[in-house]
């Protein structure tokens, strides 16, 4: 039975990485500015690179159904990853690219007095998560339509911004990097939780994973340092990351 529910994680996440990435502007234009570099793309690339790393191609609507599947606790243990996130009940919290809002309403929850900004920029996402907060009822969770640039989040009104598998499909990843730091109050977070790149038995594409050593460089290089580096989830990082004193 252990094997079998290896190897049916597995399988879910091998289907993940292959049928969840929205290819558009598969041809990039071949040239660079001061900011990001363009190449021939990979397989589960962009060929837009960021400080060394090709971006990967966002997830589409396609993949509401792997978002909410039944097994996602098994496989990720969300809610260890939500109790480690040492939230409040008044805490306000923006999930970005809040997708299906797995971890939007199961946050809105915890935070009674609180409140959780879902902020999408896909509109067939953001219907999805208008239905689902008037069949559940929640009055705390807040929809915002972002950019591919911004989150389109007030300024200093944010305790914890997180991005669930979501940071390395940025395409503004600087830019929407310097609107998520206005948006943080002065002692506010942003966590990034993503598969875990240095381990090759993950089974997802290359591109769909990060290395500590990476997400620190691209934070670092935006004003931002690591508090916390959380290796307890069963496939990926934890990073805890604050505005940065220098």
């Amino acid at each position: 039975m252990k094997f079998y529910g290896t190897f049916i994680i597995i399988l879910g996440l091998f289907v993940f990485a292959t049928c969840r990435c929205q290819k558009k502007n598969l041809q990039p234009q071949l040239k660079s500015d001061s900011t990001y570099s363009f190449a021939k793309r990979s397989s589960d690339g962009t060929g837009k690179y960021y400080l060394g790393r090709e971006i990967s191609f966002i997830m589409g609507a396609e993949g509401a159904d792997w978002l909410q599947r039944n097994t996602r606790q098994q496989e990720e243990n969300t809610r260890l990853a939500i109790e480690k996130m040492q939230l409040t009940p008044r805490s306000v919290v923006a999930d970005i690219g809040a997708g299906t809002g797995y971890y939007t309403f199961a946050i809105a929850g915890k935070i009674t007095q609180g409140k959780v900004f879902a902020v999408e920029i896909q509109e067939e996402m953001i219907k999805y998560l208008q239905d689902k907060k008037i069949s559940t009822g929640i009055t705390n969770v807040e929809i915002i339509k972002g950019t591919d640039k911004s989150p389109n989040l007030t300024e200093n009104s944010v305790d914890l911004a997180i991005m669930v598998d979501v940071y390395h499909e940025l395409e503004f990843p600087h830019e929407m990097l310097e609107s998520i730091k206005k948006a943080l109050k002065t002692d506010g977070k942003i966590l990034l939780l993503e598969y875990r790149a240095e381990d090759a038995s993950i089974a997802i594409k290359p591109h769909h994973k990060m290395t500590v050593k990476q997400a620190d460089k691209e934070m670092i290089a935006n004003g931002f340092e690591l508090l916390y580096d959380g290796e307890f989830l069963p496939i990926q990082h934890f990073l805890l990351y604050r505005k940065s004193n220098k």
